[in-house]
């Protein structure tokens, strides 16, 4: 059974929902799933904007031949050659002997590392600006490395002012009924996946986001088809502007991300009192995580919405509480920046988690790391909450 959906008068979303999928690119947590977008295009020519994941392929092509019917598949662009969307693409060579692929030099390279595909003679390779005219419809290439693999470009119609923009604009989750962004609640059911999508697909890549605004900055943009999650059709700035802020490591709100590490709960204590300190003083965003309990994904996006970030890590095995490193690692590896931090550290006879996370904070520019780090010895006593008291002051100037 079909369950295709039709975006303007030939233009589809052959795509469709896995709702079992649990961990995206089996590194980030999607515990509703997620969807995968395919664009079928019936002009003169009929043209396949990306594909879809091995999960979902049987409702791939049911959707796909339900809107064929008779007709050839004439070619296929890739803006995106991530295996999530290149599934069905050695099965389109076979079943289609006319179909000819669309993309970039690094496209085709990297086709042949995935795939023992013959493309002799099969193959349009596009530079920047190039255009193919498929009957009523132009469509424009764009290239945009690193947004967010090298190969990435998008692909501009300007006949209905359509960018197709690979994995931009997108966020996980599947698609509930409803195909536009619009439709769901900007701050409440789209944006905390969002941004958290974008922080751990995206975040590394500020310029080259930044890069591809440039190029489309003087295009007629009517519409956004991602490769993952809604379609944008309405108040394009809401979107636009919150890449922006990421892109350029900008906060979105003022607040206080706490992370900590503990073995016993000592650790854990001074983290929350630190929390009501901070409540108290009149912080209204105040968010505490346990980084044995939760993803690194999730306080990855808060310390990109928030200003102010708290490490507090006890020392393992003179080491730092291994958690706390995969989760500091992961901030460094975004290459996350203007942030103002505070260092918390544990230790029963030798500490050195301080140490070791300003190691790797050191190697992150824009950083403020706040003097001098907060040391504490097993549990806290009177002096650490005194300590305590002018570290909130000192996070709430600042």
């Amino acid at each position: 059974m079909h369950n295709f959906r039709q975006i303007t008068d030939d233009l589809y979303n052959v795509g469709a929902n896995d709702r079992r999928i649990r961990m995206f690119e089996n590194a980030h947590p999607v515990p509703r799933g997620m969807s995968y977008n395919s664009f079928l295009l019936m002009d003169e020519k009929t043209v396949l904007l990306d594909g879809v994941d091995n999960a979902i392929i049987e409702q791939f092509w049911q959707n796909l031949n339900a809107v064929l019917g008779e007709r050839q598949l004439d070619y296929l662009v890739i803006n995106h050659i991530e295996p999530d969307h290149c599934h069905p693409y050695a099965d389109l060579l076979r079943r289609f002997p006319g179909l000819t692929i669309v993309g970039n030099q690094k496209t085709f390279t990297m086709l042949k590392q995935f795939y023992e595909v013959e493309l002799e003679g099969r193959t349009i390779e596009v530079k920047e600006g190039d255009t193919l005219q498929t009957g009523k419809h132009n469509l424009t290439f764009y290239l945009a490395p690193m947004v967010h693999w090298p190969e990435v470009m998008m692909t501009y119609d300007s006949t209905s002012k359509i960018l197709f923009c690979a994995d931009a604009f997108g966020t996980f989750g599947p698609i509930d009924g409803k195909m536009y962004a619009d439709e769901y609640k900007f701050d409440e059911e789209y944006l905390p996946e969002v941004r958290r999508y974008y922080a751990s697909i995206i975040g590394k890549y500020g310029r080259n986001v930044n890069a591809i605004f440039d190029k489309i900055a003087n295009l007629d943009i009517q519409m956004f088809c991602t490769l993952h999650g809604p379609i944008w059709r309405k108040d394009l700035h809401l979107i636009l502007d919150k890449y922006r802020q990421w892109a350029s490591y900008t906060p979105e709100e003022r607040g206080v991300v706490i992370a900590y590490g503990t073995v016993y709960g000592n650790t854990a204590l001074v983290a929350e009192v630190l929390a009501k300190k901070l409540a108290d003083g009149g912080v209204e965003n105040v968010h505490v995580y346990d980084v044995t309990a939760t993803d690194p994904s999730y306080v990855l996006a808060d310390c990109f919405r928030f200003d102010r970030l708290v490490f507090a890590s006890a020392t393992f095995n003179a080491e730092l509480f291994p958690f706390m490193e995969t989760l500091l690692l992961d901030l460094k590896n975004h290459n996350l920046t203007n942030r103002t931090v505070a260092l918390i550290e544990n230790g029963s006879w030798a500490a050195s988690s301080g140490r070791k996370m300003r190691e790797i904070l050191d190697q992150m520019k824009g950083l403020n790391i706040l003097e001098p780090t907060l040391s504490f010895k097993s549990s806290p006593k009177d002096a650490d909450i005194e300590a305590l008291d002018q570290l909130a002051k000192t996070l709430l100037a600042a």
